[in-house]
């Protein structure tokens, strides 16, 4: 069963930092899957943030974020760097388009002074 944990979310200020973590569970041929990062914000659809094997990043967080995955262990990344009060959403990991339909619990990023 495919299964997503993610986790690193947490309480920061404006232009600080933190990295997500998102474990991966049944998915076979892990390598070859295009993952992404997704975000939703309270009275927001949600959005795709960042992709990888096929690089993509929102407009609204080029060149603050960065993706990253570690195949042989099933996880991928996300570093956020100066993140600004509209990054707070929870965030979610799951492939890329389509996603599958049981999405994880996310973590919690709120970027708040």
């Amino acid at each position: 069963q495919v299964r997503f944990v993610e986790s690193g979310g947490g309480l920061v200020q404006p232009g600080e930092s933190l990295r997500l973590s998102c474990e991966v569970f049944g998915i076979s041929g892990f390598t070859n899957v295009a993952m992404s990062w997704y975000r939703q914000a309270p009275g927001k659809e949600r959005e795709m943030v960042a992709t990888t094997y096929y690089t993509y990043y929102a407009e609204s967080v080029k060149g603050r974020f960065k993706v990253s995955r570690d195949d042989p262990n099933n996880m991928m990344y996300l570093q956020m760097n100066n993140l600004k009060p509209e990054d707070t959403a929870v965030y979610y990991c799951n492939k890329r388009f389509p996603p599958y339909d049981n999405w994880g619990q996310g973590t919690q990023v709120t970027v708040s002074s």
